[in-house]
């Protein structure tokens, strides 16, 4: 599906994307390019495939979901560089 110069301009403008003039007609092409083998990947037949995560077979391992000492509030903030009421002190980010 060949895409034409004001389909590129559109989808750049719709990214947010400054393309110089000079350059969509490359651009076209080679999303062109993406959009074929996009498209060739849609013929390959697919069924009895399972979904997968991995090409090796792996299991998660899962861990025993117990509770732990915690309430160990000045040795979670012992190396922290500010602290205030308990809590990690941290710039403001926001105006």
């Amino acid at each position: 599906m060949p895409l034409d110069i004001e389909t590129v301009r559109n989808i750049a403008f719709l990214a947010r994307i400054k393309v110089p003039e000079d350059e969509l007609e490359a651009l076209a092409g080679e999303l062109s390019n993406i959009l074929g083998w996009v498209d060739q990947l849609a013929g390959v037949d697919t069924e009895g495939v399972e979904p997968m995560t991995s090409v090796v077979e792996m299991t998660l391992h899962e861990r025993e979901d117990v509770v732990n000492e915690g309430e160990r509030p000045e040795d979670v903030l012992a190396n922290a560089p500010e602290r205030e009421d308990g809590f990690f002190a941290v710039p403001k980010v926001v105006e």
